[in-house]
C-alpha cells in the first residue's frame, strides 16, 4: 500500500512565494494550443483518412490514417532529447518559444495540404512530414513546460501548478470537441469530408500570435549558475537512469487510456455506428473531464502526496474499464458512452496529474526539462502512438469490439506496479 509521507531524511521543500498568474497562463495556454493541434488529428481520423489515404475498403483507410497519426509520436523521443536538452541548458522559456514554432509549421501543413485526388501521392507524404515535425515539437514541449511550472510554484502547491500541464491538455481536447460537435451539427457528411475537418485546424492557427506573445513575456526559472557535473548532461541521466525507466512505465498507462478515451468519437463512429454528432460529444466529455479531475488530482498530491494519488485511480482504471465496455457495447446509448468516457478520463487525469508532477520533482535541475522528457516521449511513443493503430486492427481481426478495454487493463496493471516503486516526492526540496 503506497504511502503519503516522504521518508523522515529527506530534505523539505520551504515555501516560496507565488508568481503572477499571467506566468502560468503562459505556460498554460502554449501547452493547450500545441496538444490541440495534435489531437485534433485524432478527433477527425476518419475525414483525414478519406481524404489522404483512399485505400480499398473504410477500415483500410482508417488503418493508414491512425497509423499516420502515430508517425508523429516517432519523432517526439527526438523532440525530448534535443529541446529537453536546449532547455536544461539556455532555458525553459527559448525551449518553449521554439515548440510553438515547429507546431505552427506541422499544423500548416495539415491544414493546407490538398487531397490525394488533388495532387496525388505528394498528399501523404505532406502529412507524414506535418505529423513529424508536430512529433518534434510535443516532444520537447512537455518537460520544460512541466519544469517551469515546478519550479515556478510554491513548495506546498507544486502539484496543483504542474497539474495545469495535464489540465491544459484537457482544456485542448474540450476546445476541439466542442468545435467539431457544432461542424457535425451544421455541416453534411459530404462537407464535412470536403472542408470541414480542416476548419479546427484554422482555428488553431488564429491563436498562435497569442501563445507566442504569452510565452515571450514570460520569466526564466532556470538559474544563472551552472548545475553540479554530476546533475547534468550524460552523467546526470545516466545518474537517474532507474528513476527514468520507471517514469517510462509510469507513463504508459496514463498514455493508453488517454489515447483510448480520444479514439471514443472514431470508435463509436465506426463500431458501434452511432451518428458523427453523438459521437462527437464524447470528445467533449473528455475533454471536460481532463481539464477538472486533472486539477483535482493536482490538489489531492497536494494534500496526500503524489504516490497515493496516481496508484489508486490507476487500479480503479484496471478494474472497472472492461465492465465498462462491456455495458457501452450491451447498451450503445448517447448516455451510456458519455458515461464510460467520463469514467475513463476521469481516473486517468487524477493518476497522470499526480504522475507529471513527481517525475520531474524527483529530477535534479540540470537534467529536470531532459529527463521529463525522455520519459514522458517515450512512454507516448511506445504506446500513444500505436494504441489506435493497435485496437482498431484488434477489433477488425478479433471482431471483439472490447479489445479497447482489455488493453487499458493490461497496461494499468504493468503501471500501478511501476507507481509503487517511485518515492514519494511531495515534501521534497527540489534538487540543484
Amino acid at each position: 500500500m503506497p504511502s503519503a509521507r516522504a521518508p523522515a531524511a529527506a530534505p523539505r521543500a520551504t515555501p516560496r512565494a507565488a508568481v503572477p498568474k499571467r506566468v502560468v497562463a503562459a505556460t498554460v495556454a502554449g501547452n493547450a494550443l500545441e496538444f490541440y493541434d495534435f489531437v485534433t488529428y485524432a478527433f477527425f481520423a476518419v475525414y483525414i483518412g478519406k481524404t489522404f489515404f483512399p485505400a480499398a475498403t473504410p477500415l483500410g483507410s482508417l488503418l493508414l490514417s491512425v497509423a499516420v497519426f502515430g508517425v508523429g509520436f516517432f519523432a517526439r523521443p527526438v523532440g525530448g532529447v534535443l529541446i529537453g536538452a536546449l532547455a536544461d541548458r539556455a532555458g525553459r522559456r527559448p525551449a518553449m518559444l521554439l515548440t510553438i514554432v515547429l507546431i505552427t509549421l506541422g499544423t500548416l501543413g495539415l491544414a493546407l495540404t490538398p487531397s490525394y485526388a488533388s495532387i496525388g501521392i505528394a498528399a501523404p507524404i505532406i502529412v507524414v512530414a506535418a505529423r513529424l515535425i508536430q512529433g518534434l515539437a510535443l516532444g520537447g514541449e512537455v518537460g520544460p513546460s512541466s519544469a517551469f511550472l515546478i519550479e515556478s510554484a510554491p513548495a506546498e502547491r507544486r502539484g496543483l501548478y504542474a497539474s495545469w500541464q495535464l489540465a491544459s491538455q484537457g482544456a485542448a481536447g474540450l476546445v476541439a470537441g466542442v468545435i467539431g460537435l457544432a461542424l457535425t451539427q451544421a455541416l453534411s457528411p459530404a462537407e464535412m469530408l470536403a472542408w470541414g475537418w480542416r476548419v479546427p485546424f484554422a482555428v488553431g492557427l488564429l491563436l498562435v500570435p497569442l501563445a507566442l506573445y504569452l510565452r515571450h513575456a514570460m520569466p526564466e526559472t532556470l538559474h544563472a549558475a551552472p548545475a553540479q557535473p554530476q546533475n547534468s548532461g550524460v552523467t546526470g541521466l545516466k545518474r537517474k537512469g532507474r528513476l527514468i525507466g520507471l517514469a517510462v512505465l509510469v507513463i504508459i498507462g496514463g498514455t493508453v487510456s488517454t489515447y483510448v478515451a480520444n479514439f471514443m468519437t472514431t470508435y463509436a463512429i465506426t463500431t458501434l455506428k452511432m451518428s458523427s454528432s453523438v459521437a462527437m460529444g464524447a470528445t467533449v466529455v473528455v475533454g471536460l473531464m481532463t481539464l477538472v479531475f486533472s486539477l483535482l488530482g493536482g490538489w489531492l498530491c497536494d494534500k496526500f502526496g503524489r504516490r497515493p494519488t496516481m496508484f489508486w485511480p490507476r487500479v480503479a482504471a484496471a478494474v472497472v474499464t472492461v465492465p465498462a465496455f462491456m455495458l457501452l457495447i450491451a447498451n450503445p446509448t448517447a448516455m451510456t458512452l458519455f458515461a464510460v468516457s467520463a469514467v475513463l478520463a476521469a481516473l486517468t487525469a487524477l493518476s497522470a496529474a499526480a504522475s507529471l508532477v513527481a517525475i520531474p520533482e524527483l529530477l535534479p535541475r540540470g537534467i529536470r526539462a531532459t529527463g521529463m522528457s525522455i520519459a514522458y516521449a517515450v512512454g507516448v511513443s511506445l504506446f500513444g502512438g500505436t494504441t489506435q493503430f493497435i485496437i482498431t486492427w484488434l477489433i477488425g481481426v478479433t471482431g471483439n469490439p472490447a479489445a479497447p478495454a482489455w488493453y487499458v487493463a493490461a497496461t494499468s496493471v504493468i503501471t500501478a506496479l511501476a507507481m509503487l516503486a517511485m518515492p514519494e516526492s511531495r515534501d521534497h526540496a527540489l534538487e540543484d
